[in-house]
């Protein structure tokens, strides 16, 4: 009986593992199922939020044409006033050279000989396309010069056939030895091969230049920053920079001044101690004699 009793428990303890096994089968496929529930719940959530954004595109597709037409009406309106503008600044001597010098940025494109050229532009007008989003056409107009024949030059940005930017120049016909574009080239070669440095191409170039018409930076200054308003950068005060010299010459920077200062402070302190070092003796010698004259008068 007691061997029976003792072989029990063993048959007990071989029966539980197993029931161990489908509890934690049974909890497993228990967050499997959370899972596939969570996933099936974010994929439905995307899904919601493509419907919403394809709406939210179409409503800006429908604004982008709304604003099209908005711009291409007025567009219309502006353009008598710009006429008028440009009527009134012919009586400017130089007004548009003068904006285009104080433009930060076009200014950094131009050096003597361009500025010189720029001179007898008289006037500048942006024309944009009926479809703006087709392009815009920049013409600069001259009066009669030195350096080309053309009376007017001009560059257009364009979409061409597959829809990709591009741009068109007017062929510039230079005057013998005044091609603004090769005068670098040449001046290199009469310099020797001693000069390895290039100089910075002349603003010409640019009506030539046509490698990235989708990333022209002078021509959307033109178009976006100088033409709406030209008389803000005619109007720019000019900036008087004083020469690093001027102090040498007669006026002092302020660390000179406070050395100066610093130095005379040392100066005084020292004469003042010399000062009260020769009081100081002086004590010493009167008091030495009124000594001698006590003795001598203690003697008699």
């Amino acid at each position: 009986m007691l061997k029976l009793s003792l072989r029990a428990p063993r048959e007990s303890n071989m029966s539980s593992p197993p029931t161990k096994v489908r509890k934690e089968e049974q909890k497993n496929n228990g967050e499997n199922a959370e899972e596939v529930a969570a996933d099936k719940e974010q994929q439905e959530a995307i899904e919601q939020i493509d419907e919403v954004q394809n709406q939210i595109d179409a409503l800006n597709e429908k604004a982008s044409e709304e604003i099209l037409r908005v711009e291409q009406k007025y567009n219309k309106l502006r353009k008598p006033f710009f006429d008028k503008r440009s009527d009134i600044i012919k009586k400017i001597p130089k007004f548009w050279v003068t904006a285009f010098i104080n433009h930060p940025q076009v200014s950094a494109l131009l050096d003597e000989e361009d500025e010189e050229a720029l001179h007898f532009m008289t006037k500048v007008e942006v024309e944009e396309f009926e479809d703006i989003k087709s392009g815009y056409k920049i013409k600069f107009y001259f009066d009669a010069n030195p350096y080309f024949e053309n009376d007017v030059i001009s560059k257009e940005f364009h979409l061409n056939d597959t829809g990709d930017p591009s741009s068109k120049s007017t062929l510039i016909r230079w005057k013998p030895g005044k091609d603004l574009t090769k005068r670098n080239t040449q001046q290199q070669q009469n310099k020797g091969k001693k000069r390895q440095l290039e100089e910075p191409e002349s603003f010409f170039c640019w009506f030539t230049d046509h490698v990235d018409a989708g990333a022209d930076e002078l021509g959307e200054v033109i178009k976006d920053d100088i033409w709406p308003n030209p008389l803000q950068y005619f109007l720019v005060p000019e900036v008087e920079v004083e020469g690093e010299g001027d102090s040498d010459e007669g006026g002092q920077d302020l660390e000179d001044i406070e050395e100066e200062y610093e130095e005379g402070d040392s100066v005084e302190g020292e004469e003042e101690e010399d000062y009260l070092d020769g009081e100081n003796d002086d004590d010493l010698e009167e008091g030495e004699g009124e000594d001698d004259e006590e003795g001598e008068e203690d003697e008699a």
